[in-house]
């Protein structure tokens, strides 16, 4: 949380962290933020530089947001600004990684959110790594979202997609995941997935551009390594990314350090290899309630 704390701080509000730059923490609120210029340290997280723009235009001058740092993920904050703008905020890109938000009000009235098209990656890969079909509703109300590249990603892994009219994606795989030198620097949260899926693949894979995964719910590059070689794996960290070479994998535990997407591959993992067992799948909790029991929905339903 440090470099969003840091930020709030040069714009005069008051926090009490203890210097720990991590949660807990208070927020001395005092009616209102002067707003201005400011920096932020973007190479952790894009979620710090949108959480300013979602509400720099409440500031009393505004906010003129600069990004340090090679900021990952930028097509959310693209839409992040997408959204503000929809609601009548004037939001201006004055460089790669600046922009100004005005002080102004949003307009309010019904919205509708889509769903976070993240969460279907696991779905998805259980369709390539089994050869089988899995149909996702309403994919096409949230294809301006960047995780619509998933698409993308999968067709490199070996499968076939296709929307449907009434809006559903729907996608087939051949239970083959060739070998692919994949940058996922605006998709991390595709990592665990896909380095697992490449651990059961063809050929080797190499994963670049995530090193700021490392400070995410848990370093999922030293994660990711250590629990599929646990499993007979061979997996090797870089710089920014994995380099995953195909091995046969015994069953075994797979930790999830507390991290909800460590848990969802873990269960990818387990359609292929018998044994596996997930440490903790109620993580998943953070940001799919009901996973164990879809899991559970989708393996009755391939078996049928």
């Amino acid at each position: 949380m440090a470099p969003l704390l840091d930020t709030l701080r040069s714009l005069g509000v008051r926090i009490d962290d203890g210097g720990r730059g991590a949660l807990p923490f208070t927020v001395q609120g005092v009616g209102h933020v002067v707003g201005g210029a400011a920096t932020i340290d973007g190479a952790g997280s894009s979620q710090f530089v949108s959480a300013m723009l979602l509400t720099g235009f409440r500031f009393d001058q505004g906010l003129e947001l600069g990004v340090t740092g090679h900021l990952p993920s930028l097509p959310h904050v693209e839409m992040t600004v997408s959204m503000l703008a929809a609601a009548g905020v004037d939001v201006t890109q004055l460089g790669p990684t600046t922009w100004r938000v005005r002080h102004s009000a949003a307009a309010g009235g019904e919205r509708v959110v889509a769903p976070d098209l993240s969460n279907a990656a696991p779905f998805l890969a259980a369709a390539v790594l089994t050869g089988g079909r899995v149909t996702v509703p309403g994919w096409a109300g949230a294809v301006h979202q960047p995780s619509d590249a998933i698409r993308g990603v999968f067709r490199r892994l070996g499968a076939s997609d296709a929307l449907l009219p009434d809006g559903s994606l729907v996608v087939e795989g051949m239970t083959s995941v060739p070998g692919v030198d994949v940058d996922l620097s605006d998709l991390p949260e595709l990592l665990t997935t896909v380095a697992v899926m490449a651990a059961l693949g063809d050929s080797p894979t190499t994963i670049r551009g995530v090193a700021h995964v490392r400070g995410h719910e848990t370093d999922r590059l030293a994660a990711l390594a250590a629990e599929i070689n646990g499993l007979g794996g061979d997996v090797t960290e870089t710089d920014d990314g994995l380099v995953v070479r195909p091995r046969t994998l015994h069953g075994g535990v797979f930790h999830t350090y507390a991290d909800h997407r460590m848990a969802t591959a873990a269960a990818v993992l387990g359609l292929v290899v018998p044994g596996v067992l997930v440490e903790d799948v109620a993580t998943t909790s953070k940001t799919l309630p009901d996973f164990a029991g879809r899991w559970s929905t989708l393996i009755g339903s391939h078996v049928g």
